[in-house]
């Protein structure tokens, strides 16, 4: 008859001592937790209006511009191959940029779900990026919708070979507008971000080339100056490197991708920095 040793109580956490750390597999389980749980909740219960809200403005934009002035003889056959990439662009940008801002002031000022979050067993930092990569992902969900659809209203194809690299493009133009957002989201006091987004987001539309090669703005050198601040104009000028009309000259796509690359980690920092000072409020 064999007998069980009694088992050893563990030691208890002395009184205002640090609770142990949290593992690192355990956070980033946290975080694909809290990342599906916000794509749950879109599928499930805001999909029509997220479908809407990605689809309208930039369907009139290719109709009006791309179609009507077309078939009106304002705009030759050539512009709507320089339009489509631009407006892909625009739209996973935008998207990904006001998805992560918006919800960024509501939930520290309005509905304060943020607590919620920051409850989760994962560091500040990760609850953070995860609110980029959610908003990224509506950015680029937006811009993989527009492609079959613009193609098939403005009568454009594009080599299948370029469907992989366009992706890669606005994966990353998404996370640079989701970083954007954070940044904005954070650092704009509440009762600002509507005038915030009348002032920066209208300037961002029309200086983001994305009606336009930014190469074509050469007599008009002030303009071109003022687009080449813009984030936006360098995913419009990579998507329409790989996909644009023949002739028409873009921005190098290595120069394109090193500078999304040099913004998409300015804004994280930043937008991490100003999310981690609002958490500690």
């Amino acid at each position: 008859m064999s007998v069980t040793a009694p088992a050893t109580p563990s030691a208890p956490t002395p009184a205002g001592a640090a609770p142990p750390p949290v593992r690192w597999s355990d956070q980033f389980a946290s975080f694909r937790a809290v990342l599906w749980r916000d794509l749950f909740v879109t599928s499930r219960g805001e999909l029509v209006g997220f479908v809407a809200q990605v689809l309208i403005q930039p369907l009139f934009m290719l109709l009006i511009f791309g179609k009507v002035l077309g078939d009106l003889g304002y705009a030759n056959d050539s512009f709507a191959q320089v339009l489509l990439p631009g407006v892909i662009a625009l739209n996973a940008f935008l998207i990904g940029l006001e998805n992560t801002a918006l919800p960024m002031v509501m939930d520290f000022s309005f509905t304060r779900e943020i607590e919620d979050r920051l409850l989760a067993p994962m560091a500040i930092p990760l609850v953070a990026i995860e609110k980029i990569v959610f908003g990224a992902i509506r950015g680029l969900i937006a811009g993989v919708l527009l492609i079959p659809i613009g193609m098939l209203m403005l009568g454009v194809s594009w080599p299948l070979s370029t469907v992989l690299p366009v992706l890669g493009v606005l994966v990353l133009g998404a996370l640079v507008g989701a970083a954007m957002g954070l940044t904005f989201g954070t650092l704009v006091p509440p009762h600002l971000i509507q005038i915030m987004f009348t002032v920066i987001m209208t300037p961002l539309m029309f200086t983001g080339a994305t009606q336009f090669p930014l190469r074509g703005l050469d007599s008009m050198r002030w303009f071109q100056v003022i687009c080449s601040l813009n984030p936006l104009t360098y995913v419009s000028e990579a998507t329409r490197s790989l996909v644009g009309p023949p002739g028409v000259e873009s921005v190098p796509l290595w120069l394109d991708l090193l500078i999304l690359t040099g913004v998409l980690v300015f804004f994280t920092l930043v937008g991490i920095r100003g999310f981690m000072r609002r958490a500690m409020d």
